[in-house]
């Protein structure tokens, strides 16, 4: 089943299986080079530092191998100066130890840091081995020759062999944070018309509504790796449209992060007096609020039907689901003035969802305006 899902579909699976494919590869290739071309005498060196490279875009492969090189030399060097002044003694490997790990520290070389200390570790073991001061250096000049060379074969295979373009990711990302808020919304709106509203069911949306923000979050680094993956990609120039989708994909994500906060404001009021909604004359405004909450759900659930394009026929539906939502809440008001419901006391669950109602349509209508910049703009680039 694993094996069909990585077949079938451009997902996480197929993913998995192409990076431990190209690791493989690079690592073949750097030991052949190593051990047969160079006959070095530690070729795995460079087939640790090719799969160290396989990284989630070809821009991170570039910035990390500069960081792996820039800690690599770090280390042999510091090792070198210690040992032929001091020796390959324990007072040496101390100092060399105490200053590696000083030096991983370094936020330059962020994730790299600590092969400052594995690198000077390993060149302390060759130098100890090796007889003669110039075979002790000409051992440290060949890691740093494996180092460079694993680290260009790494480059060179995630950039030529299926090189990583993350733009499903960016969509799957924004289409599960969607789909997360839709239900959400449905959710409230069945249990807001069967009066359903004890504090377990109500604890739940709050929860849920909190849970949607780390989604949220989450398609937001999600579209961020997506955009990087363009960069140094030679396959950004078979798929340019695509690519000017980016910024309709950071749109999507500020506009879930908005609508967010005022669904987490909305649950929080009808968790907060949830006995007194069920029970008080509001009951009607609930469930006239419940046909709101319904229209927004059919927004959401179009806003985030992301793809390589979103249609003519598409953005009419969206901005007509906006306005069906903006003619319920105008609605909804109305029916609170006939009422003479006390609009203005923020204390009462009916006055802030009111004003929340009124904020969610405000930003839908945003994000209509500039979902719709964007996409003229992606239609000029292509």
């Amino acid at each position: 089943m694993w094996f069909g899902r990585a077949r079938r579909s451009d997902g996480y699976e197929r993913q998995v299986v192409l990076v431990v494919v190209k690791s493989a590869l690079a690592a073949s290739i750097s030991w052949a080079v190593a051990h047969d071309l160079m006959a070095a005498g530690a070729p795995a060196f460079a087939p640790f530092s090719a799969v160290l490279m396989m990284q989630v875009t070809i821009y991170q492969s570039m910035v990390q191998s500069l960081r792996y090189v820039v800690a690599v030399v770090a280390g042999v060097v510091l090792q070198a100066l210690l040992a032929f002044a001091l020796g390959p003694n324990l007072l040496a490997f101390s100092l060399m130890a105490l200053v590696a790990l000083a030096l991983a520290r370094w936020p330059k070389l962020g994730l790299q840091g600590n092969q400052v200390s594995t690198a000077a570790f390993f060149a302390f073991s060759l130098y100890v081995m090796a007889t003669g001061t110039t075979t002790r250096f000409e051992q440290l000049g060949q890691i740093l020759l494996l180092v460079l060379t694993g680290c260009a074969v790494g480059v060179a295979v995630n950039m030529l062999v299926f090189p990583p373009m993350r733009y499903r990711s960016a969509e799957h990302g924004i289409q599960a944070a969607g789909q997360s808020m839709t239900d959400l919304f449905d959710d409230i709106v069945s249990g807001v018309r069967q009066g359903d509203m004890g504090a377990e069911r109500t604890g739940k949306w709050r929860h849920r509504a909190g849970e949607l923000e780390k989604t949220v979050a989450q398609a937001r680094a999600s579209v961020a790796t997506a955009h990087e993956s363009i960069y140094y990609n030679p396959r950004r120039l078979a798929r340019r449209r695509r690519h000017s989708g980016f910024s309709t994909y950071s749109a999507l994500v500020e506009a879930l992060d908005r609508i967010t906060r005022q669904l987490v404001s909305i649950t929080r009021s009808l968790d907060l007096w949830y006995e007194e909604t069920t029970t008080s004359p509001y009951a009607e405004f609930l469930r006239d609020y419940a046909d709101f909450l319904a229209a927004v759900a059919q927004v959401t659930n179009v806003l985030c039907d992301v793809g390589a394009d979103r249609s003519p026929e598409e953005s009419r539906d969206l901005r007509d689901r906006v306005g069906a939502a903006e003619e319920r809440r105008a609605q909804l008001a109305e029916a609170a003035d006939r009422r003479e419901l006390p609009r203005g006391d923020h204390s009462r669950p009916y006055g802030v969802l009111l004003v929340e109602a009124t904020r969610l349509t405000e930003e839908f209508q945003y994000a209509c305006e500039v979902l719709g910049r964007h996409e003229d703009e992606g239609g000029r680039a292509g």
